[in-house]
């Protein structure tokens, strides 16, 4: 059994500084606008500003979720957890996941319902300001650097959550351009457009919360993340002297990084030792291969005529 070495703490570190200063942007910023948007969609009349506020403060909450995630995440491993918190990070996009998903259904129901009393004449057309319609425009221009910011952010450090963050900030906008069409439709007279609006930034925070739960599912249940990534670890292997085949393959998600569990079939008159040094092999060349995504490679071997000759895909 070979085990490659731990990641390199400096570039953890930087990678939780940069972790920390996505979450904190994008926070702050939705503290300012949840008030902003809710404020103004409620004095001004908006239903489809004040549903995207709702949204907004949902936003904030499960911001506060993900710091709270992220400070445990950083805890080093420990007796009771061997390859650290990490795992925290897909956990927290599942939260986000949620409360996108309850947040849209929400609003959904409210803006339908107000949609259907102002066709009867159950509730009186609303004067919406100007005001809401600026607030609009302004979330869309904050919400598009966001999301290429937050993007950039994970590309770089590869956490779950901040790649849910980030879809969020596209949802946003999508959301707002649908409110700022839904004002300029009631400004002109068309009132029902508004709650409308509202109706279908929801299905796209619907869409969104689903999409980020079926996500971080993907990586709680230790998935591939493709079928290349297979078939490229076990020709990586088998290009190795002396691998006959590789009967398993097996991978569990930590963060960014990838624990790989492989079993390879050697021939059965080696000795230990041989078998050893070409589990040696095999591990570095896979190191090399991946880079820094790959943090352990646990290297199990068995003679290759007392097992089945599968190749682990």
């Amino acid at each position: 059994m070979k085990n490659a070495l731990a990641p390199d703490m400096t570039n953890q570190h930087i990678r939780d500084g940069k972790n920390t200063v996505t979450i904190n942007l994008g926070l702050y910023t939705n503290v300012v606008l949840a008030a902003l948007k809710t404020l103004v969609g409620i004095f001004g009349h908006s239903t489809a500003l004040l549903a995207d506020g709702v949204n907004s403060i949902s936003d904030v909450t499960y911001y506060i979720a993900v710091k709270i995630f992220m400070v445990q995440a950083k805890k080093p491993a420990d007796k009771e957890h061997p390859y650290g918190h990490l795992q925290l990070e897909s956990i927290s996009a599942l939260v986000v996941g949620a409360f996108i998903l309850t947040t849209g259904i929400a609003i959904f129901w409210q803006s339908i319902n107000s949609v259907f009393d102002l066709l009867s004449g159950k509730e009186a057309p609303p004067n919406v300001a100007w005001g809401a319609l600026v607030i609009a425009v302004i979330t869309v221009i904050t919400k598009f650097y966001l999301y290429f910011y937050t993007n950039r952010m994970y590309k770089e450090t590869m956490n779950p959550a901040l790649k849910a963050l980030a879809k969020d900030h596209l949802n946003d906008i999508l959301a707002s351009i649908g409110v700022t069409i839904g004002i300029s439709m009631a400004k002109a007279g068309y009132t029902w457009v508004d709650p409308f609006a509202g109706a279908v930034v929801a299905i796209f925070i619907i869409r969104t919360g689903i999409g980020i739960i079926g996500d971080s599912t993907h990586d709680l249940m230790d998935a591939f993340p493709d079928d290349d990534f297979r078939h490229i670890i076990a020709d990586t292997a088998k290009e190795i002297e002396g691998v006959q085949g590789v009967d398993e393959i097996g991978i569990h998600r930590y963060g960014p990084n990838y624990t790989l569990n492989l079993t390879i079939m050697v021939r059965g008159g080696l000795t230990v030792e041989d078998g050893d040094e070409i589990a040696d092999r095999v591990e570095k060349r896979l190191c090399e291969q991946f880079g820094g995504s790959l943090s352990r490679v646990h290297i199990h071997y068995h003679p290759y005529h007392t097992k089945g000759t599968g190749d682990g895909e």
